[in-house]
């Protein structure tokens, strides 16, 4: 176990102040509008098509991919200790077995916070790859309350973006990904499809940011699946989230950037690599939190929890303290 308790002020690291109706039914014009949105849908379609091929590749050898299950029949044979835990849920997976070695009430739906911006990720990079450049819509700029300090009309790159999300969990950055590659209502539908494709039951969208909403539920088993999806299948993104901190310079058409990782594991437990941190009022302190050793790769998931990193190290130790189970 780790020396000494990570409490952190989760409010400090994420507060809510509140969310934003991006998109009201009754508005004039509608007619323009639909007309908007149907030309800037076929820009994208000519745009993807326009792809460099590698990320072509990449889409079409990830989109068709089956769900992944994590089996349990490892954890009936081997009881559970009883871990002092104080998240609400929580759910360790070995990944390379895909087998869960740990769970608490891992399914019941409850506010993600900013674990939606693993899907938000992931879906952007679909559409565009990371070299590629997004003009910054005046509404993501001006979301409130955690940003990476983007300024409208910024062209921004999408890597650059990438580390703004995981690292210091920007909404102006999630906000940008979901409006400026193709338009946010579509962006949202697509989230939505992924999770159903993904298999994740407990899942759906209502923003990409995890700022509270109605709408807006998953479970720790949804994104334990999320977070697997991530590291297996988008490395490029998992590498992205394991900085540690990213010094980005000005650009002709941005300026620069300084950006610090909230996700305090990846430099005080031994084999983190990663992965996203997250809290609102409502969700609580929330981390998906990725760590290997000697090859085997654990995640454990943890939400509303005001010791989220004491918990998750606690997870951790316990799963490499096993022995590897064989495969799912």
């Amino acid at each position: 176990m780790i020396g000494r308790s990570l409490t952190v002020n989760a409010a400090a690291i994420e507060r809510r102040k509140g969310r934003r109706d991006w998109l009201r039914p009754g508005r004039p014009h509608a007619l323009v509008l639909v007309i908007a949105l149907l030309t800037a849908a076929g820009a994208v379609s000519a745009a993807r098509q326009a792809l460099p091929p590698s990320h072509r590749a990449r889409v079409a050898a990830t989109l068709p991919a089956p769900p992944l299950v994590f089996g349990t029949t490892w954890l009936a044979a081997h009881p559970p200790p009883a871990l002092t835990l104080r998240a609400q849920s929580a759910i360790l997976v070995d990944l390379g077995s895909r087998q869960v070695l740990w769970e608490k009430d891992a399914d019941s739906p409850r506010a993600p916070a900013s674990l939606a911006k693993m899907l938000t990720a992931m879906v952007a990079a679909d559409h565009a790859g990371l070299d590629a450049e997004l003009t910054v819509p005046a509404a993501a700029a001006a979301v409130e309350p955690n940003r990476m300090g983007l300024a409208a009309g910024e062209v921004v790159p999408v890597s650059d973006l990438m580390y703004g999300l995981f690292l210091v969990s920007g909404n102006d950055a999630a906000e940008t990904l979901a409006g400026a590659i193709i338009p946010r209502r579509r962006f949202l539908d697509e989230m939505s499809a992924r999770a159903r494709m993904l298999g994740l039951s407990q899942t759906r969208f209502a923003n990409p940011t995890g700022l509270d909403d109605p709408g807006l539920r998953s479970s720790a088993r949804d994104l334990a699946v999320v977070a697997a999806y991530l590291v297996t299948r988008y490395p490029d993104l998992a590498a992205i989230a394991g900085a540690r901190q990213k010094s980005i310079p000005a650009g002709p058409h941005h300026g620069a950037y300084s950006l610090y990782t909230l996700n305090k594991l990846l430099a005080t437990y031994p084999g983190a690599d990663g992965l996203k941190t997250g809290f609102t009022d409502e969700a609580g302190g929330c981390v998906a939190a990725t760590a290997v050793r000697d090859g085997r790769r654990l995640v454990a998931l943890v939400m509303h929890s005001d010791v989220f990193f004491t918990d998750a190290a606690g997870l951790l130790d316990y799963g490499f303290s096993t022995a590897p189970p064989p495969p799912a």
